[in-house]
């Protein structure tokens, strides 16, 4: 890790956590959970769009979303409803093919539970857009393919997710290419579970390989990233655009993996925008002084 990601991870994850407004249980487990956000300054009849936040931290069980509690705020601060998805994770109860079955439990609840939890008429069910972190980066883009899986596959979907889009921030977006660098102490053969099954699981796991999906899909990097480097988004989206589909690239010179998600920083305000501009809402919003 350089300075640059090792300093904006001393920042934004020692940023006070906030508490959302309710959480709810998609299932058994205590990381079958979503925490809910009600938009700041809400318009009575006018529901907000609901961003759908899937944290990082190489689905490793140390890192929850308290950390990107912080974010999610901000997104409430922005005028969205926030659905943050907590999932069993390596180390604990996940892992493949866990996480995945948790990610795509709560990705096809979260509207329906967001709308019944936070009120009537405070959440969109139809303006929602995905947003992830590293490897919830990895997680929402796997979720706006499973429409691409075989049909036998355990989440395949007749159809797209119903989503205006997904924003990846720093994701691991090409497990392939991930196994290849050694990422973080080889974490996707931890996530995937050993490299004598990487050739059976990647092809249900990895979203560079299940391209395309018809879903807008944009990526914001940091330029100087060493936690996930940026090739690895830029080999998905190439392959992306190979297979047809444009992919939406926002590069942010002097940016590390971290300040993505530091809601006081000038790379969130962007992360902000292109969540803001995927739903259709004008306007910028600034970091806060």
């Amino acid at each position: 890790m350089t300075s640059t990601d090792a300093e904006e991870m001393a920042a934004a994850l020692g940023r006070r956590p906030v508490p959302p407004d309710a959480t709810v249980a998609y299932g058994g487990h205590p990381d079958q959970v979503i925490d809910l956000y009600a938009p700041h300054d809400a318009v009575p009849g006018r529901p907000a769009p609901l961003a759908v936040l899937v944290h990082g931290g190489f689905w490793r069980q140390e890192y929850d979303r308290v950390h990107a509690s912080p974010f999610a705020g901000r997104l409430a601060a922005a005028g969205f409803a926030v659905a943050s998805v907590e999932y069993r994770r390596v180390g604990g109860a996940g892992g493949y093919p866990e996480t995945l079955d948790d990610i795509a439990a709560a990705v096809d609840a979260v509207a329906e539970a967001a709308v019944k939890s936070l009120g009537a008429g405070v959440a969109d069910p139809d303006s929602v857009v995905l947003t992830g972190h590293s490897a919830g980066g990895h997680l929402v883009l796997w979720s706006a393919a499973r429409h691409r899986l075989p049909q036998d596959a355990p989440w395949h979907r007749c159809l797209p997710l119903p989503v205006r889009g997904v924003v990846a921030l720093a994701p691991v977006a090409d497990l392939r290419a991930t196994v290849d660098l050694a990422l973080d102490d080889n974490a996707a053969v931890q996530f995937l579970g050993d490299a004598g099954r990487l050739a059976q699981r990647l092809p249900h796991a990895d979203p560079a390989g299940l391209l395309p999906t018809g879903i807008a899909t944009t990526i914001v990097h940091g330029t100087t990233d060493s936690t996930v480097p940026p090739q690895v988004a830029e080999g998905f989206a190439a392959t992306a655009e190979a297979a047809g589909q444009s992919v939406r690239r926002v590069w942010l010179d002097g940016v590390g993996h971290y300040a993505l998600i530091d809601p006081d920083t000038a790379a969130c305000a962007t992360v902000v925008d292109e969540l803001r501009r995927l739903v259709g809402v004008p306007g910028a919003v600034r970091p806060r002084s």
